[in-house]
């Protein structure tokens, strides 16, 4: 297994990989004695904004009991989930980001026009050639680069962490980071074993460097990594399409198509509770605090079992595991920054807390950070 490249908030553009036996999970190495940028550094990040947008139709664990043999009870019992919201009809994805970015923008005090870069993580985008470009010109940051990052629902974790390195690079000062999906396209809603999980909707942050350079950076630690032997468990494969044979067929081409999300859930699930408490172990570690440090749980919204297991580890009580799975499911790149714009509006996170992220998902990826808010 490939353990991706870790970065440290204390080394900053000193950076490190290492390759492994295989092993379920990545291995901190060597931690630095502080969490503040290095003298390479020309900025620390902040994070100043953020907003979210889900579609107004949803589906209840009851409708979706009118199409396959399940229940609430069933759903509930599994899963946590209650609802879930999906895409009306002529509804796009870039809309949901547009909204929530909008909302991290107007909370930030910030001009789109002062944004640099869009960052936006999704692997369901209105376009196969990615949709940051749309939700650049949308909200109106007429000046800033735009591209899509796709890590399924690791993604959010690993566009904030590609965001601190531009800013502490000095390449950008003010980075809007999106994540957002709209998996209800691709799944099979005869079954149950994937169409009960997932809905749709956009989360986003702003990010920017922060003006004290005596600042502590918003990442204050993070591990990450990947296994591609873990494919088989989570896809959503291309099925086809495009040019044929002469002679093949009615036409020279036909429309190209993915087929329907495939999970093997306990397999997802053991990965998972394998994998997470260790990451945000290894994150903790990377920024040189102990656990007790940690003041939320923002993660990942896929499976409240998960996010119980998580909360044990780290032992943390669950008034402070920020949680909103029962209303919106499996979000993919959406639910860590829909769950955090919820609980930063609730008024439960305030600026100083630390918080601990955790994404993990198709590819197999994970990414875990420890994340100071304000």
């Amino acid at each position: 297994m490939q353990v991706a490249h870790r970065q440290t908030a204390g080394s900053c553009l000193r950076s490190r990989s290492a390759t492994s036996g295989r092993r379920a999970v990545p291995v901190a190495s060597q931690r630095p004695s502080s969490a503040r940028p290095g003298p390479l550094c020309k900025a620390a990040e902040q994070l100043v904004g953020v907003g979210s947008s889900v579609p107004e139709t949803f589906l209840t664990n009851d409708d979706l009991a009118k199409l396959v043999d399940t229940n609430d009870e069933w759903i509930v019992t599994r899963t946590g989930i209650k609802k879930r919201h999906v895409l009306g009809k002529g509804e796009t994805l870039v809309q949901h980001a547009v909204i929530s970015s909008k909302r991290a923008l107007e909370m930030a005090g910030v001009d789109a026009k002062d944004v640099d870069l869009v960052l936006f993580a999704t692997s369901s985008p209105d376009d196969v050639f990615g949709s940051a470009c749309q939700v650049q010109a949308a909200v109106g940051a007429s000046k800033a680069v735009a591209f899509d990052l796709t890590a399924a629902c690791s993604g959010f974790v690993l566009a904030m962490v590609t965001a601190s390195q531009y800013i502490r690079a000095g390449t950008f000062k003010t980075v809007l980071v999106v994540g957002g999906d709209a998996l209800s396209r691709f799944v099979d809603w005869r079954d149950r074993g994937t169409c009960i999980l997932f809905g749709d909707g956009c989360g986003a942050v702003l990010m920017r460097a922060n003006p004290d350079p005596a600042a502590p950076p918003a990442i204050l630690g993070m591990d990450m990594g990947s296994d591609g032997a873990g494919h088989k468990h989570l896809h959503c494969m291309f099925s086809g399409g495009g040019l044929k044979p002469h002679g093949e067929g009615e036409g020279p081409s036909s429309h190209a198509s993915y087929a329907n999300i495939h999970m093997a859930g306990q397999d997802v699930f053991k990965f998972a509770v394998r994998t997470v408490p260790a990451v945000i172990d290894s994150a903790l570690a990377n920024a040189n605090l102990p656990k007790e440090s940690v003041d939320w749980l923002v993660m990942h919204q896929a499976n409240q079992r998960i996010l119980d297991a998580a909360a044990q580890r780290l032992g943390l009580p669950s008034e402070r595991v920020v949680s909103n799975l029962a209303s919106y499911g499996n979000t993919s790149a959406a639910s860590i920054p829909l769950a955090l714009d919820e609980a930063v509006r609730g008024g439960r996170i305030q600026p100083g807390d630390k918080l601990a992220m955790a994404g993990f998902g198709a590819g197999l990826t994970w990414a875990g950070a420890i994340v100071r808010w304000g």
